[in-house]
């Protein structure tokens, strides 16, 4: 939530700086900012000017400020606001300048309470209600105080506080550098030829560098043109005789391969139209060097763990939030009846505030797209403190998650631009489908056979996926008939076994980004409630693949249908007992049992899609969302 972006080097820098926050959208903001650094009048002896310009709302808020406003220079930071502490106000807006300084932050300070009863007694004046504007009076303070530089002056101020922060600081008084620092929020530095960046994410990079720094938690850096120098800042805390001590570091720049237009639409009228078509290419580089279909295994270097460890895990836990969790609950089902191990799945937002009995001999799956939400990394780091072995399975190389984990397993989707996630919802499923197998194989649960069937269908389904993804205007008809209907307020979706994570996925997707209620259920639950509601105005959407569960499926669409409700069924193509009472068929293709998720979960994304575009919603960033979660 939120997004950062800050540049220095020779370039005129505002239109660099809005550029960034675009392509940082996608996290969700209610108003944005700049401050810029003018430094023309230095030549005649004059100090530099820091001018800040701030919009409520879009960025074409913002594009109509700085036309009216024009900012004139080559350093400054920017910034989208996703309000929480204060109202969505321009006062409220990011950067805060405050005397000599300019600051912009994402987190949340947790003692901003006191520190701005202590700074208001001493004769301090805000003007937000927000609790970054703490920061840049600290920063401030510092500088009047002796501070020789700005880095210094940072430093003292983040001392005092304490919490989750990314943040980015230029002053008047040090006009050429640009400070940053991060703990527990994320931040990145692009180094450039003669310019450095830095931004909340690498999308925002993308058009200029390659070459990314990934900051650490607890580390700060001084951004000039040339480079980036970078310090570890440990706070020791209240009473100690030292507030912190700082150790230089090297952090070497990962050079990413993600091109500049992955992160453009591409002809698309929404990116996450965009991104529901990539999803056969993301499965293939999930996919890539790690099937090795002429040992019917799982090439599992990655995961980090000794064949002798696989034998001493007694249960998996998977933590996971929102699409994350559904990805889990399907690789929950896979652990089980593929590696034979007991499985749980949990909300980490709900874990970590409980005691949960974890330790040695468990296996910690965390999964997270972004690698950066916040509830996943502080559940992580408690069951790791508690001796659990962690496995990340993220997106983004070098996030906060894997770098907490014992190791990483990553899905290589690529940049996920659109607020409700859908080719990363996949790759997650590859990868956890992949996990089961390695597992599996090791623990000598997975007969060499049938993990030869897998991975040969795994292989295949990318194809498979493209079948589906060709025949998208079905579902947009479907859309338009059953979903984008004024008597369709509410809609239920049913599935069993492996199909009952996609009911939950197909609803989530509903409700994100078409705003209509929706609820996914497990199709044997439906007596336990849900029935009451099915009428004929309700659309019911039914995961009813030809697997293990078919036949009780089938017996719920009867039940349904005697209520009314109005079928659409999700089935395998060439089926005709359900087709023969649904108002609404979509086929997929036949698979193996264990795969259909990656088929049955295409239609629902595209009726999501389509419904939500037929009412005009915004769909890549559907209002009160964001997409990493960063703060509770």
């Amino acid at each position: 939530m939120c997004g950062i972006v800050g540049y220095i080097g020779p370039r005129s820098c505002a239109s660099i700086l809005v550029d960034g926050l675009r392509k940082l959208e996608y996290r969700g903001y209610d108003s944005a900012g700049l401050a810029i650094l003018d430094t023309r009048a230095m030549s005649a002896g004059e100090p530099a000017k820091l001018n800040v310009v701030r919009a409520v709302g879009k960025l074409s808020h913002l594009d109509d400020a700085l036309r009216e406003h024009p900012l004139v220079g080559s350093v400054g930071i920017g910034h989208t606001r996703w309000a929480t502490h204060g109202r969505p106000t321009e006062a409220n807006a990011h950067p805060h300048l405050v005397g000599e300084v300019a600051v912009v932050h994402n987190g949340i300070l947790e003692n901003h309470v006191e520190l701005r009863q202590d700074l208001i007694a001493r004769g301090r004046k805000f003007s937000s209600e927000t609790d970054t504007e703490i920061a840049a009076h600290l920063i401030d303070i510092e500088l009047a105080n002796g501070a020789k530089t700005l880095l210094e002056a940072t430093k003292n101020a983040l001392s005092h506080v304490r919490g989750a922060y990314a943040i980015a600081v230029v002053s008047r008084k040090e006009p050429d550098v640009v400070v940053v620092a991060k703990s527990f929020s994320p931040l990145v530095v692009g180094i450039g030829e003669g310019e450095t960046f830095a931004a909340s994410d690498v999308p925002a990079l993308l058009a200029h560098t390659r070459d990314i720094i990934f900051l650490e938690d607890g580390d700060i850096a001084e951004l000039r043109a040339g480079g980036a120098k970078i310090e570890r800042l440990l706070v020791h805390g209240d009473g100690a005789p030292e507030r912190f001590t700082v150790t230089p570091v090297v952090r070497t720049p990962k050079r990413v391969d993600w091109s500049p237009s992955q992160a453009e639409k591409q002809g698309y009228k929404h990116f996450m139209l965009k991104e529901i078509f990539e999803q056969p290419a993301a499965i293939e580089n999930t996919l890539r060097g790690r099937v090795v279909l002429e040992t019917s295994d799982v090439d599992g270097t990655e995961i980090g763990l000794s064949e002798e460890a696989v034998k001493k895990i007694r249960r998996v836990v998977l933590l996971a939030c929102g699409t994350s969790h559904h990805s889990a609950i399907a690789g929950r089902n896979w652990i089980e009846s593929i590696a034979k191990l007991p499985a749980q799945v949990e909300l980490a937002s709900e874990f970590r505030y409980r005691d949960a009995i974890i330790g040695e001999g468990d296996l910690v799956v965390a999964v997270s797209q972004s690698g950066e939400t916040a509830d996943t990394l502080a559940a992580v780091r408690d069951a790791k403190r508690q001796g659990a072995t962690i496995l990340a399975i993220a997106n983004v190389v070098g996030s906060a998650i894997p770098r907490a984990s014992d190791a990483a397993l990553y899905t290589h989707a690529g940049p996920e631009i659109g607020v409700a996630s859908t080719k990363c919802f996949t790759a997650q499923l590859a990868a956890l489908l992949l996990l089961s197998i390695w597992l599996g194989r090791r623990r000598g649960s997975l007969p060499e056979a049938r993990a030869q069937q897998l991975l040969q269908g795994l292989v295949e389904m990318p194809s498979h996926m493209r079948e589906v993804l060709e025949h998208a205007e079905i579902c947009q008809k479907v859309a338009r008939r059953q979903i984008y209907t004024p008597e369709a307020r509410d809609c239920l979706f049913l599935g069993r076994g492996l199909s009952y994570p996609i009911a939950l996925e197909g609803a989530l997707k509903l409700k994100e980004i078409s705003y209509v209620h929706a609820e996914g259920y497990a199709a044997g639950e439906m007596k336990h409630g849900p029935i009451a509601l099915i009428d004929s105005q309700m659309p019911v959407i039914v995961v009813a693949p030809k697997d293990q569960h078919y036949e009780k499926i089938a017996s719920n669409v009867q039940e349904v249908c005697a209520r009314d409700g109005r079928v659409i069924a999700v089935v395998t193509k060439g089926d005709t007992s359900i087709a023969a009472v649904a108002q609404d068929v979509i086929e997929v293709p036949d698979a193996d049992p264990d795969l259909t998720p990656f088929l049955t979960v295409l239609p629902l994304q595209l009726l999501s899609y389509y419904a939500a575009d037929l009412k005009g919603t915004d769909v890549d960033q559907p209002r009160n969302l964001a997409k990493t979660v960063t703060v509770e």
